[in-house]
C-alpha cells in the first residue's frame, strides 16, 4: 500500500502527510488532537506535515465577510505549527476561494503529496482530490462514528464513493465489530477500531495541583446531525444525556464545573438551579495552554457522550478523556461500550446512569491520589503515541 521515501540507512526519514480541520474548529481541543498526531509521528521518528485542503470557509476566524479567511487561517495555522517547531512543515489550499496555496508553494505541495510514505485522512474530514488518492496511500481516520457505517449500510453512494478512495480505515468506534454494538460493519470497508492518541508527557506537569471540580469541556447543544437507523432516531447534541444526570451533585458531597460552548441563559439557569456550575469554554478554548491549564487544574473529569455512541455502543472514546488521564485526573464518562477495550474501575470508570456516575464519583474521592496514578497509567498504556501509533504504521507497512 505504501512506497518507502528513501533509505533508512542514510538517515532519511519517511514523510506523512495529516489532511486535517483546525481553521473550520480553530479551539485548543481540536488542534491539541490533531498535534498529538503530529508530534507522536515526529517523535517516532518520521516527518510530518500538516494540510488543510477541506474547501471549506474557515467563518470562526472572520470576523466580518469581507476578511481574508485565506490569510487568518494561514496565520492561525502557521503559529500552532510555529509553537511545535513545525514551521514550513504546513500548507493551506484555499479551495473554498481561489485556490491558492499557503505555507508552501503549490509545487511543494504536489511534490509533498507524491512522495509522502502516507496521507492520513484526520476526522475523515476532507473529501479526497486526485493527489490524495494516487499511489493508494490514503488512510481514513475516522473520529466520530456511527453516522458513515450507517449510511453505507443504508447503501448511500456519495458516502461509498468517499470511503473508495481510501486504502485503510481507523476508527475511534472501539467496540464496533463486537457483539454488543449495535453500529453497522461498513463492508466491504475494513474498519479498525484505534483509540485517540495523545503525546502523556505534554499533560504531566507534577507542578500543577489538582482542583477541588470534577469538570469538562464540551458543547450543550447541537440541535443538527441526528440520524435515522431501524426506525429510531439517534441524538447528536449531548444535551440530552446531561438531562439524565442532572440531579448529580445532590447526590454526592462534590463539586462539578461544566465549561459549555453553545448554551442559552435558560439552559445555564436549568444547570446551576441543580448545583452544577457552569463557566464559558470559550474563555479559555482558543488558548492551547490555558485549556491544558484547565484540565490539569481539575480533580477529574465528569462528562457524557452522544445519545448516538450510547445506544448504539460505538466505543467511541473522547481524546479529551485521553488528556484528563495523560494528566492524572480520574475520568467518569457515560458508557458507549468503550469498556470492552479499555480497562475500568480504577482512574476510569463508564456509567449507565446517575447512581454509578455518583458510585464513580464517591469512589475515587475515596482515595484520590490512588485514582490518579492509575489514570496515569491508563493513559501511558492505551493512549500514548508510543503505543498507538506503531502498530498502525506497522499494520500499513511503514
Amino acid at each position: 500500500m505504501t512506497r518507502p521515501i528513501g533509505d533508512a540507512r542514510c538517515g532519511t526519514r519517511r514523510k506523512i502527510v495529516l489532511l486535517g480541520m483546525m481553521t473550520k474548529i480553530p479551539v485548543a481541543g481540536a488542534v491539541w488532537g490533531t498535534m498529538h498526531y503530529l508530534e507522536g509521528l515526529r517523535r517516532l521518528g518520521y516527518e510530518p506535515y500538516y494540510v488543510e485542503a477541506h474547501a471549506r470557509t474557515p467563518s470562526m476566524l472572520m470576523t466580518d465577510a469581507t476578511d481574508d479567511g485565506s490569510a487568518l487561517a494561514a496565520a492561525y495555522i502557521g503559529g500552532v505549527m510555529e509553537r511545535f517547531d513545525l514551521a514550513g512543515h504546513w500548507a493551506f489550499h484555499a479551495l473554498h476561494d481561489d485556490g491558492r496555496v499557503y505555507g508552501m508553494s503549490a509545487g511543494d505541495l504536489e511534490r509533498l503529496y507524491r512522495d509522502a510514505a502516507l496521507i492520513i485522512n484526520y476526522h475523515g474530514g476532507t473529501v479526497p482530490r486526485p493527489e490524495h488518492v494516487a499511489g493508494g496511500r490514503l488512510v481514513y481516520l475516522g473520529t466520530d462514528p456511527v453516522d458513515i457505517e450507517i449510511e453505507v449500510r443504508q447503501g448511500r453512494r456519495e458516502t461509498i464513493d468517499f470511503l473508495a478512495c481510501h486504502a485503510a480505515f481507523y476508527t475511534w468506534g472501539l467496540n464496533l465489530g463486537r457483539p454488543d454494538c449495535r453500529v453497522p460493519v461498513p463492508q466491504p470497508f475494513d474498519f479498525k477500531p484505534m483509540p485517540p492518541v495523545v503525546v502523556c508527557d505534554l499533560w504531566d506537569d507534577p507542578a500543577v495541583a489538582a482542583g477541588p471540580c470534577f469538570t469538562t469541556v464540551g458543547n450543550w447543544r447541537q440541535d443538527y446531525r441526528d440520524i435515522e437507523f431501524e426506525g429510531e432516531i439517534y441524538h447528536w447534541s449531548k444535551h440530552h444525556e446531561w438531562l439524565k444526570v442532572l440531579d448529580l451533585p445532590r447526590r454526592v458531597d462534590q463539586p462539578f464545573e461544566l465549561a459549555l460552548a453553545s448554551y442559552g441563559a435558560e439552559d445555564r439557569a436549568l444547570l446551576e438551579g441543580r448545583g452544577w456550575r457552569v463557566s464559558d469554554a470559550m474563555a479559555f478554548s482558543t488558548d492551547l495552554d490555558a485549556y491544558r491549564r484547565f484540565i490539569q487544574g481539575s480533580r477529574g473529569e465528569f462528562t457524557v457522550a452522544k445519545d448516538q455512541n450510547v445506544r448504539l455502543r460505538s466505543g467511541w472514546f473522547s481524546e479529551r478523556s485521553a488528556q484528563y488521564l495523560a494528566a492524572g485526573r480520574p475520568v467518569v464518562t457515560q458508557e458507549t461500550g468503550f469498556c470492552n477495550a479499555l480497562p475500568t474501575g480504577e482512574g476510569l470508570f463508564g456509567f449507565d446512569g446517575v447512581e454509578q456516575a455518583a458510585e464513580a464519583v464517591a469512589r475515587i474521592n475515596a482515595d484520590h491520589q490512588r485514582h490518579s496514578r492509575r489514570a496515569a497509567g491508563i493513559a501511558r498504556e492505551c493512549f500514548d503515541h508510543s503505543r498507538v501509533l506503531p502498530p498502525m504504521l506497522s499494520d500499513l507497512g511503514v
